[in-house]
Order: structure tokens, then C-alpha cells, then sequence
């Protein structure tokens, strides 16, 4: 059952996208400062190539995935079909997407796939591509965006959210199918998944940088457009050198 079923009376006739908090009847479970909420992004796309994986829908995000599910409930669209328009509608955009795609395809992930690009993930070739979250379901921290604290790999409400839906939804996929983490409490939680067999740690590209506009001298020099001695004191080229060593190997042994 999509789980949008629950909750499609509410959404369709009640909910209000003007607000700017998270209403009362989608609150799915909650533990201290911490809460979880239903937003529609339950689509699965198993015959994806490709995973990205955020750490947890924003409210913002959330807000624009509800619309677009009370406007497809009251078109007359079946539920899986609004669960579906929502989930593609708030799919990552902005400069974090534009950071993303020239990452990737630096790293040569478009010639993985076998597009020109990995910008096609989100226009064109979407068929390839899966969208996700850590945290599938939008959590809050004291009535904010949960941003990784605590870790999702050490507490255990939040364990149990990655363990209850993220694990289960990557098991549907096909195991050579590449999980990009967007973020290293991402990359965290995908390794806890990997030690326990759920998927390989060899689908996971560790190693790039978070393609928030925040990070973007960690990205001009992961994409050496930027040398080590241009950088701040703030940014460890070598780290960088390293994970983005990793990343291409990682690529590589993929295309292998």
C-alpha cells in the first residue's frame, strides 16, 4: 500500500501549503527534540542505475512534494499516481544540483550510465536515476531541519528510521546499482547498511564532497579548478586528494 493512503483525506482536502511548519496530522513518530513526518515521497524507482541520497527532506521540500499531491488528489489522480508527481516535483534543485552533476561528471559516472551527462538525471533520463533520503521522511530537530546531529548512526530513533525504510528500499534495487551519498552522515548511514550486508559497500561513491553552495571550495578543488596553495586555511586539500582518489576508483571499478 502507498503510504500516502493514510494520509490522502488530509492532504487532499485539509492541507495547508501556506504554512510554514509541518502540520500536526503528519506527524508519523517522535522521540525528545526529535520528530518524523509524513511528506509523499514513498515512490521507488527499483529499476534505477543510480541512487542519490540526501540525509532527510526539508520542510520547504516537503511543502512543495504535499502541494503537488493535493493538487494531483484533487485532479482526480489515483493515489500512486499523485505519490509519484509529488516525489519527481521535489526532487533536488539549485546550485546543489548544478554542484552535483558537474562532480559526477567529472568523475565520469555520465559515461557509467551511458548519457552525456548526469544533468539528463533530472530532465531527459530520469528513468535511470532514484531519489532518496537517510531519512526518508522529513525529521525535525526542535521544530527545524534536521541537519546530522545527533548522528543517524548512534541514535537510536534515528537508527531505526534508516533501518525500517532506507534499508528496505535500497534492498529493492539491483545490487550493482550506484548510492551516491550526498554528505558524510549520509555516507555514514550507508556504511552502517553495508557492514550489515543490506548493500555492497562497493555501490557506495564515497568521497565527494556535500554539493551544498556552502562547500564550494571543497568543490573547486575536488573538480581541481582551484590549486592547493588558492585554498583557505579552513580546507584540507589533502583529505580532499585522497576521498576523491577514492571516488574515482570507485567509478572505475563500476565500469570495469
Amino acid at each position: 500500500m502507498v503510504m500516502l493512503s493514510k494520509y490522502s483525506e488530509f492532504v487532499g482536502q485539509t492541507f495547508d501549503a501556506k504554512q510554514a511548519v509541518m502540520p500536526m496530522p503528519l506527524l508519523m513518530k517522535g522521540d525528545g527534540d526529535l520528530e518524523m513526518y509524513y511528506a509523499p515521497f514513498d515512490y521507488v524507482n527499483t529499476s534505477a542505475s543510480v541512487v542519490i541520497c540526501g540525509i532527510t527532506p526539508g520542510i520547504s521540500q516537503a511543502m512543495i512534494a504535499l502541494e503537488k499531491a493535493q493538487s494531483e488528489l484533487r485532479a482526480g489522480r489515483r493515489v500512486d499516481e499523485a505519490d509519484y508527481a509529488a516525489k519527481q516535483t521535489a526532487s533536488f534543485a539549485g546550485v546543489m544540483r548544478t554542484n552535483l552533476v558537474k562532480m559526477l561528471d567529472y568523475l565520469q559516472v555520465n559515461d557509467l550510465l551511458e548519457i552525456e551527462t548526469t544533468a539528463q538525471l533530472f530532465s531527459t533520463r530520469t528513468d535511470l536515476v532514484h531519489y532518496t533520503s537517510a531519512l526518508r521522511y522529513p525529521v525535525l530537530k526542535k521544530g527545524g531541519n534536521y541537519s546530522g546531529t545527533p548522528a543517524m548512526t548512534k541514535n537510536d530513533f534515528l537508527k531505526d528510521i534508516v533501518d525500517t525504510y532506507l534499508a528496505d528500499e535500497l534492498a529493492l534495487l539491483d545490487e550493482n546499482t550506484l548510492i551516491i551519498p550526498l554528505g558524510q552522515a549520509v555516507e555514514d548511514a550507508l556504511n552502517m547498511l553495508a557492514s550489515r550486508g543490506v548493500i555492497r559497500e562497493g555501490q557506495i561513491l564515497k568521497g565527494i564532497p556535500h554539493p551544498s553552495g556552502a562547500n564550494a571550495e571543497r568543490i573547486k578543488f575536488f573538480l581541481e579548478e582551484k590549486s592547493a596553495s588558492e585554498l583557505s586555511a579552513k580546507t584540507n586539500a589533502a583529505v580532499i586528494e585522497r576521498r576523491r582518489d577514492q571516488a574515482k576508483q570507485i567509478v572505475k571499478n563500476l565500469n570495469a
